[in-house]
């Protein structure tokens, strides 16, 4: 129980630093956990960090907000000429949010390209951009 306690006590200590600044390695991170009073292994920090969902964008570590608009990784859709929709999503969820789209196999989406926080949607015109919006959006709802 003893081992529970302080592994609790060191995730929360990690999202909090991982909250109040720009941390880009986990060695940043085991150093500022050592400084709090809450040691920590290289192993058990990296542990810690794939357990809390934690990511790395833009060179610095950050945690995926899991409420609201974006529970599901999807944040915005925007149109970009004729024949592409731009997806924006939560840090590091592009990919899984492209493959959710690719599953539902909607008629106007051609394909997708997916980055880390972006994803480009592929149709054939403006009528299939605007009903493969309207498609994905019911699709995260």
């Amino acid at each position: 129980m003893h081992n529970e306690m302080k592994k609790d006590t060191r995730q929360k200590r990690i999202l909090s630093l991982i909250r109040a600044k720009p941390i880009g390695t986990q060695e940043e991170l085991r150093s500022l956990l050592e400084r709090a009073g809450v040691p920590a292994t290289q192993s058990s920090v990296s542990r810690d960090l794939e357990k809390l969902g934690v990511v790395k964008h833009h060179g610095h570590y950050t945690v995926p907000r899991a409420n609201g608009a974006g529970a599901r990784g999807l944040l915005s859709l925007d149109v970009a000429g004729e024949s592409l929709v731009v997806a924006r999503t939560e840090p590091g969820l592009a990919s899984a949010v492209a493959v959710n789209i690719d599953s539902a196999a909607i008629e106007e989406i051609v394909g997708t390209i997916a980055g880390e926080d972006t994803i480009f949607i592929a149709v054939n015109d403006r009528k299939a951009q605007r009903a493969a919006i309207k498609k994905v959006w019911e699709l995260f709802a």
